[in-house]
């Protein structure tokens, strides 16, 4: 396990951004208690249906606000009131802001300095997605959403929870300029690999034979900000998306989810075509875990030995860093990297004359 500061990424320890934190349903359950960039948080959904996530703990006595089960307010589930939450000790509540607008047993005014810190979140694609900024910023990009969600002929995602490894997010984001592992790790040799990076958008797009199920496989996968990645996946009739979720824990520790958005055969998706969904998104996973594999047993990359004709690493990790970087220092990085980006010893997807960008969102 090695830390930011080990990868040379920047002053901050955590980078800004949009992440997931949790799969939707999971909060059908009750409030939930969960850690993220190296801090106890509670996220619950409110009564209007709003996911709220808050520092975890009461400003009073320091209680976790959605951790115990014991407390009768959470037995009796009383302890959502509208979309706000009360402490499981002495009742204070908090609202989805993070202040506190209620003391049961005190008639004055409630302290300000009782309030705790609350995140910008998303319900999105069945994900909820929350907003880190290490110093308190609001959101200078839009969270990743793909059209095809709400289209009934499309099979929605139920997500892989993968747990927490113990790597930094960056030897997963390193996969984004790696072209040459695709072969030996996973049977897909790429043919074509291209690099694009427009801002908080890293594109890859790669295609050529795939052993796993004897034919062509075309990509184009995108990261939107350090923690979301979506792939454009096209082989035979076969049109999915994948998508493979990452949100630092603590430093150099990482929760991973996953999940396959696919294309049904009839409009609306049939039961049939659910089923082959589950079949694609185990596939898939299966693929994605040759990767889990090697991360869970190498050491950390802190320097790359780079080849002339490895993909861009060197790049990728400069763009990966504008995100740990301060808002000056990051558009300098932006305007660094951004641009296409080959890899030597591979031809263009315009040499290929392929392409399966139609429709994308960037």
């Amino acid at each position: 396990m090695a830390t930011s500061e080990e990868y040379g990424l920047g002053p901050n320890q955590f980078p800004r951004g949009w992440f997931v934190v949790a799969e939707s349903s999971e909060l059908d359950a009750g409030p939930m208690a969960v850690r993220f960039w190296g801090r106890d948080l509670a996220l619950y959904r409110g009564e209007s249906g709003k996911p709220v996530l808050l520092d975890a703990y009461c400003a009073h006595m320091g209680t976790h606000l959605t951790a115990s089960t014991s407390a009768m307010i959470v037995k009796n589930g009383d302890q959502i009131e509208g979309d706000s939450i009360r402490c499981p000790y002495h009742g204070w509540r908090y609202n989805e802001h993070g202040d506190v607008d209620d003391i049961p047993y005190h008639d004055g005014p409630c302290p300000k300095s009782a309030s705790i810190r609350s995140y910008p979140v998303v319900d999105n694609m069945g994900c909820v997605m929350a907003w880190f900024d290490p110093d308190g910023r609001e959101p200078d990009y839009d969270a990743p959403f793909l059209k095809q969600w709400d289209d009934p002929q499309w099979v929605n995602w139920k997500l892989d929870h993968l747990g927490v490894l113990d790597i930094h997010s960056q030897e997963i984001l390193d996969n984004m300029a790696d072209c040459r592992h695709l072969g030996p790790t996973h049977g897909a040799p790429s043919e074509y690999f291209e690099n694009e990076i427009n801002n908080e958008i890293y594109v890859q797009r790669q295609g050529g034979p795939m052993q796993l199920y004897d034919t062509y496989l075309y990509t184009t996968t995108w990261y939107t900000g350090p923690g979301i990645l979506l792939s454009k996946q096209v082989w035979a009739d076969t049109v999915v998306f994948e998508l493979i979720a990452n949100t630092p824990v603590d430093d150099g520790r990482t929760q991973c989810w996953h999940g396959c958005l696919y294309r049904g055969a009839a409009n609306p998706a049939s039961a049939e075509d659910t089923e082959a969904a589950e079949q694609i998104q185990a596939g898939a996973l299966e693929a994605f875990g040759a990767d889990f594999n090697v991360w869970a047993h190498k050491r950390p990359a802190l320097k790359i030995m780079q080849m002339k004709t490895d993909g861009p690493f060197r790049t990728g990790r400069k763009w990966y860093s504008q995100f740990f970087a301060t808002p000056e220092d990051a558009a300098k990085i932006r305007d660094e990297v951004n641009g296409t980006h080959p890899t030597l010893g591979m031809i263009s997807p315009a040499e290929a004359k392929h392409s399966i960008d139609d429709g994308l969102p960037f």
